[in-house]
């Protein structure tokens, strides 16, 4: 009885170590995130995000990068530099979860620093709500876990000063 066990639980600590997901497979399983992984493909960026970290990344959905006009989107892609650089914006060393999230300024990987503003809100007969902002966008959902650090989901694409 006691090998069972014991053999039991090997499997399942290798089980959980082969199928752990970094941030890279992680956002690319959710399937939200199609153009920010043809952009960190574009930018050779994958390699990065896939390393130890950790890592917090503010993660545009597609609707986010929708919303940059059509032919500045394609300029941006083919701009290594300028789209390295904004998508460092979005990524901070280290993993912030929600919870750990304060008002003030965060230096990105890219070296500046995004404006994370902090809003709870208390309505009647309702538990508060609780509204996180990162430079003009909104934090949509937050903790997504992965090995290497955390994904949070923002509305909009921030970009550098």
């Amino acid at each position: 009885m006691k090998r069972t066990i014991i053999v039991f639980a090997l499997s399942l600590c290798f089980a959980t170590s082969v199928f752990a997901k970094d941030i890279i497979d992680t956002a690319v399983a959710n399937g939200n995130f199609k153009t920010l992984a043809t952009a960190l493909t574009a930018a050779d960026l994958i390699d990065t995000l896939k390393g130890p970290g950790p890592f917090t990344v503010f993660a545009p959905t597609d609707k986010a990068f929708a919303k940059i006009p059509k032919a500045d989107l394609e300029a941006l892609l083919k701009d290594k530099a300028k789209l390295s650089a904004v998508l460092t914006y979005h990524v901070v060393a280290g993993k912030v979860m929600a919870a750990d999230v304060k008002t003030g300024k965060v230096k990105t990987v890219q070296g500046s620093e995004l404006n994370v503003s902090v809003n709870s809100t208390k309505k009647p007969y309702s538990e508060s709500i609780t509204t996180v902002k990162v430079d003009n966008a909104t934090v949509i959902i937050a903790d997504i876990v992965a090995d290497n650090g955390v994904i949070h989901v923002i509305d909009a694409v921030v970009m550098p000063k």
